[in-house]
C-alpha cells in the first residue's frame, strides 16, 4: 500500500511543536472528535457511579419506591455495557490516528534524508538519523497516546464530577474547587522528590554498567598481568555503592509513599467527616447519599488532578522529539533537482572546466582549477597521496557536491542544469567497501530493477566472476547474504557489487579503491571482472595500488588538489616526476 505524502515534508519551519502536532493531526480531526465522544461515553461510569450510589443510598434511607432502585441499577448497567464498543471505537480512532501520523512522519523523514545532500550526511551520523526515525517518532506516538488516554480520563472525570456536584450539591462546589487542587499539589510535590532520587539512582546504575563494560573489555589485559583481583575490586566497590544507594532509595520511597498515602486519606477522612457533620446538623441540604458521593468524588477528582499534573514530563518528552524530527525536516542542505532538465541518454563525454571545490571551513580548497576533458569510452585513473583530492573529484562527478567555481559538462550540458537523479540512472559506482542489504544475492544484484530476469542476473554474475561461488552456495541465487553482506567474504561482496553495476549497463563508471582491501587472489578475480565492466564505458578509477591502473588510457596525478601530471603509465615513468616517485615508493 502506497503511503501518503509526509505531513511535515515541506511545512516544518521551526514553529512551536504544539502547532506542529496540530498540523500533524489535521487530516484526522474527524476521527479524533469521534474518539473524544466515544471516550466520554466509555468513561462516564467513573463519575456516574458515585451519583447512582448516592441515589440508591437515599432510596434505602428515605424508603422511596423500590422501582427507583431498579431504574438506577439499569441505567448503570447500560452505561457499563456501552464501555466495550465505545472503548474499541476510541482505540480505533485515537490510537489509529496516532499510528498513522507516526507512519507518515517516518515516511517524511526517510524521504527528506534521500533529498538531503551527501555533505549533510557526512556531517550527521547515520545512527543519529536512525534514532530520529525510530525513537523520536516512537516518543511522539507514546506521548500522544498517553496524553490522550490519561488527559481525557482526568478531564472528563473532573468535568463530569464537578457538573454532578454543581447540580446535586451546589453548596459543596467551592470546597472542591479549593481543596482538590491543593491536595493534588501536595501529592505531586512528594512524588517529584521521589523522581529526583530515582533519577540519581539510575545514574549510579549506569556508572556500574560502564564499569562492568570496562572490566569485560579489559579481560585480556587483566589476565595477561594477573590483575583479576584488582578488576574485581573496582567492580565490587561500584556494586557496594549501588547496594547502599538502592537501600536508601527504597527506604525513601517507603517514607514518601506512606506519607503521601496518609496525607491524601487524612484529607479525605476530614472531608468525609466535615460533609457528614454538615448533613447531621442540617446546616446545608445534604443527604446521606450526598455524603458518600462527595467523599468518593474527593478521592476520584484528586486523583484526576494528580494525573493531569503528571502529564507534563510526558508531553515535554514528546514535544522535544517533535523538535528533533524537525531538525531533519527543515534542514536546508538539499540536493535540488526540481524543474531541471531530465537526462534521457548519456554518451559519456565529461569536461571539467577550471573546477574548484572547498569544504566547509576556512581550510585550503580540496580541488583547485581542475581542468580535464574525457571523451566517451576513455578510462581515467586518479592517483596521488592521501588528501590529494581524488575522492573529491569523484564526488563532483557523481554530483554529490557542486563546484564553488568552474563547471562540469556532461555531453556538452552543464551538470548544474540537469536533474542528477536521472543522470545517475546511467552511472554506477563500485566503492572500496561494497554495501549489500540483508536480502538474497538475486535481490542485491537486481536492486531497483523489479522486472529483471534470472537469466540477466546469472549473466551479470558470470561476467563478474561470481557465478561459480554463487552456485556452490546452498540456495544459489536465493541465498541471503546477511546484514551488509556479512555471510560473504570481501572479494565475494565486491564481485556481487560489480555484477550489480554490470546489470545496469552504465555509460559512466566510478571505481573507488575497489580492490584495495582484498587479498591477492581475490584482487585478481575482481580485477578481471572490472576489466569486463570497463569495456566501452567512460571510467574513472581511484586506486591506491598503482599496479591496478597501469592499463588506464590516461593517469591523472594529483597533488594538493591540483593536476600535477597527465599521461600513460610508461610515459609518466619516463618523465620521472610525481607518478614515478609514487611508483618508486610502492616498490620499496
Amino acid at each position: 500500500m502506497a503511503l501518503p505524502q509526509g505531513p511535515l515534508e515541506h511545512r516544518y519551519r521551526g514553529e512551536h511543536p504544539v502547532r506542529t502536532l496540530a498540523y500533524l493531526f489535521r487530516d484526522d480531526r474527524l476521527r479524533i472528535l469521534v474518539a473524544v465522544l466515544a471516550f466520554i461515553v466509555k468513561h462516564s461510569p467513573v463519575w456516574l457511579l458515585p451519583l447512582v450510589t448516592a441515589n440508591i443510598i437515599d432510596i434505602v434511607v428515605e424508603r422511596r419506591p423500590i422501582e427507583e432502585l431498579g431504574t438506577n441499577t439499569l441505567v448503570l448497567l447500560v452505561v457499563l455495557m456501552l464501555n466495550y464498543p465505545t472503548h474499541l471505537l476510541y482505540v480505533r480512532c485515537m490510537h489509529g490516528s496516532v499510528r498513522r501520523v507516526g507512519t507518515k512522519l517516518r515516511s517524511a523523514l526517510c524521504r527528506r534524508m534521500q533529498e538531503l545532500s551527501i555533505g549533510y550526511h557526512s556531517r550527521v551520523s547515520a545512527s543519529a538519523l536512525q534514532t530520529k526515525v525510530i525513537r523520536d517518532v516512537e516518543n511522539i506516538e507514546v506521548s500522544s497516546q498517553q496524553s490522550a488516554d490519561t488527559g481525557l480520563a482526568a478531564i472528563i472525570t473532573l468535568v463530569g464530577g464537578l457538573a454532578v456536584i454543581a447540580v446535586r450539591v451546589p453548596s459543596a462546589l467551592p470546597a472542591f474547587v479549593i481543596i482538590v487542587p491543593a491536595a493534588a499539589l501536595l501529592v505531586r510535590r512528594l512524588r517529584t522528590r521521589l523522581r529526583t532520587r530515582n533519577a540519581q539512582f539510575r545514574k549510579e546504575v549506569e556508572q556500574l554498567s560502564t564499569r562492568v563494560g570496562e572490566m569485560t573489555s579489559l579481560i585480556p589485559v587483566t589476565r595477561a598481568h594477573g590483575l583479576e583481583r584488582t578488576a574485581l575490586g573496582r567492580v565490587d566497590n561500584s556494586l557496594s555503592q549501588v547496594l547502599r544507594s538502592g537501600i536508601r532509595l527504597d527506604l525513601l520511597n517507603g517514607h514518601f509513599g506512606a506519607l503521601a498515602w496518609i496525607l491524601l486519606n487524612a484529607i479525605g477522612i476530614g472531608f468525609l467527616a466535615g460533609a457528614a457533620t454538615v448533613s447531621y446538623y442540617a446546616w446545608l441540604p445534604i443527604t446521606a447519599g450526598d455524603v458518600v458521593m462527595l467523599s468518593t468524588f474527593f478521592t476520584t477528582l484528586t486523583g484526576s488532578m494528580t494525573m493531569l499534573m503528571g502529564l507534563a514530563p510526558i508531553i515535554s518528552k514528546g514535544l522535544e522529539s517533535v523538535r528533533s524530527a524537525g531538525e531533519v525536516l527543515q534542514a536546508p542542505d538539499l540536493e535540488v533537482n526540481a524543474g531541471k532538465t531530465q537526462v534521457e541518454a548519456v554518451k559519456g563525454q565529461l569536461r571539467f572546466e577550471n573546477v574548484t571545490y572547498r569544504y566547509e571551513g576556512d581550510g585550503p580548497a580540496a580541488v583547485v582549477d581542475f581542468d580535464l576533458t574525457v571523451p566517451p569510452g576513455e578510462t581515467i585513473a586518479l592517483v596521488g597521496a592521501s588528501g590529494a583530492g581524488k575522492s573529491t573529484v569523484l564526488n563532483l562527478l557523481i554530483g554529490f557536491i557542486r563546484p564553488v567555481s568552474g563547471r562540469i559538462l556532461l555531453d556538452g550540458a552543464d551538470m548544474s542544469t540537469l536533474d542528477l537523479r536521472s543522470y545517475r540512472r546511467f552511472l554506477s559506482v563500485v566503492p572500496q567497501e561494497s554495501v549489500l542489504f540483508e536480502g538474497t544475492i538475486s535481490e542485491n544484484v537486481g536492486y531497483g530493477m523489479p522486472d529483471v530476469k534470472a537469466a540477466q542476473v546469472r549473466a551479470a554474475l558470470r561476467d563478474a566472476n561470481a557465478l561459480e561461488f554463487v552456485e556452490r552456495l546452498p540456495e544459489g541465487l536465493d541465498t541471503v547474504v546477511g546484514e551488509r553482506g556479512a555471510r560473504l567474504s570481501g572479494g565475494q561482496r565486491q564481485r556481487i557489487a560489480i555484477a550489480r553495476a554490470l546489470i545496469r549497463d552504465p555509460r559512466v563508471l566510478v571505481l573507488d579503491e575497489a580492490t584495495s582491501a582484498l587479498d591477492t587472489r581475490s584482487e585478481a578475480l575482481v580485477q578481471d571482472a572490472m576489466d569486463r565492466l570497463m569495456r566501452g564505458r567512460t571510467v574513472f578509477v581511484v586506486a591506491h595500488r598503482l599496479s591496478t591502473v597501469r592499463n588506464a588510457d590516461r593517469i591523472v596525478v594529483m597533488e594538493h588538489g591540483r593536476i600535477s601530471e597527465i599521461g600513460g603509465h610508461a610515459d609518466l615513468l619516463r618523465r620521472g616526476g610525481a607518478y614515478a616517485r609514487l611508483q618508486a615508493g610502492q616498490i620499496t
